[in-house]
């Protein structure tokens, strides 16, 4: 008698209900760990925006323009910032040496000196090839908004390359400015920078910062530049299109321009919170500004 080889239905019901338990089980299990899992890279991601959004603003604002940093408007000083940004920059030349004639002839070489105009400087320092024609030229920004005046900046005309005295160097470099330019009085620090043209002024807004229903930021921090400056700050954060991080939730710009009894530095603390989905990410960044031109 061949006997019958298999499993009857109540046995395969039993096996599907204790498959179903030990499933439901793993799932209440393993599920929490999957959404921490989740959860975590999305504030790693958040915070590794908010991160590289901070540390772009504050690489930018140590190469400005020395005493240039200001915000846009009192009322708005929270959420707007604005600085005058450089390309390059070096030594000018503010007196003739005379200690060897024959290396350098009596006449030789261009000066620039405090409180007198200016149209043409030796610049003893190796300059960029990105310094052309049209960029500004700014010396000795001990006020502030002296930085934002045309009036008060030079405009490069021509950038000419090492000026020799038979085998001595006298400049690396020598610039001509399409108008005179004038040397605040009282400067004898001997530092130049250069403003490239296409960005004479830079500000950073945060616009909107808050969050939706769903958990995520509203709010957006715009690069607004290419724009004219004056020596009157905005009275409306401006905005653009270059975008420099969204879903902000949370920012805040705080800026003391005279730390310490010489008043030659100030500091620069940013706030900036992005949130995602209900998860969120908040960082804090501080920085020292020089204001010594």
């Amino acid at each position: 008698m061949t006997r019958q080889r298999g499993f009857t239905l109540v046995e395969l019901i039993v096996v599907m209900v204790v498959v179903g338990v030990i499933a439901g089980v793993m799932v209440l299990q393993i599920r929490p760990a999957m959404q921490s899992y989740l959860a975590i890279r999305q504030r790693a991601n958040l915070t590794s925006q908010a991160d590289a959004a901070l540390r772009r603003i504050v690489a930018e604002v140590h190469a400005a323009v020395p005493n240039s940093l200001r915000y846009t408007w009192a009322s708005q000083q929270a959420q707007c910032i604005e600085f005058v940004p450089t390309e390059d920059g070096g030594r000018f030349r503010t007196a003739a040496d005379y200690s060897d004639p024959d290396k350098f002839p009596a006449g030789a070489g261009n000066t620039m000196v405090s409180d007198t105009a200016t149209t043409k400087f030796d610049v003893l320092t190796s300059l960029g090839p990105s310094v052309a024609q049209g960029d500004l030229i700014v010396v000795g920004n001990i006020n502030r908004d002296d930085a934002y005046d045309a009036a008060k900046v030079g405009i490069v005309d021509s950038v000419a390359g090492q000026t020799m005295a038979g085998t001595h160097m006298l400049a690396r470099h020598t610039i001509t400015l399409k108008a005179a330019m004038t040397v605040p009085a009282g400067y004898d620090g001997g530092r130049v920078v250069v403003v490239p043209h296409s960005e004479p002024a830079v500000t950073y807004t945060c616009m909107n910062p808050g969050t939706d229903a769903n958990g995520t930021g509203t709010g957006t921090i715009y690069r607004v530049t290419g724009y004219t400056p004056s020596t009157t700050p905005w009275k409306i954060c401006p905005t653009g299109p270059a975008i420099l991080v969204t879903k902000v939730s949370d920012c805040n710009i705080l800026y003391h321009e005279s730390e310490g009894a010489t008043q030659q530095s100030g500091y620069l603390q940013l706030r900036l919170g992005l949130a995602d989905g209900g998860e969120a990410a908040r960082l804090t960044m501080g920085a020292h500004v020089e204001n010594a031109p």
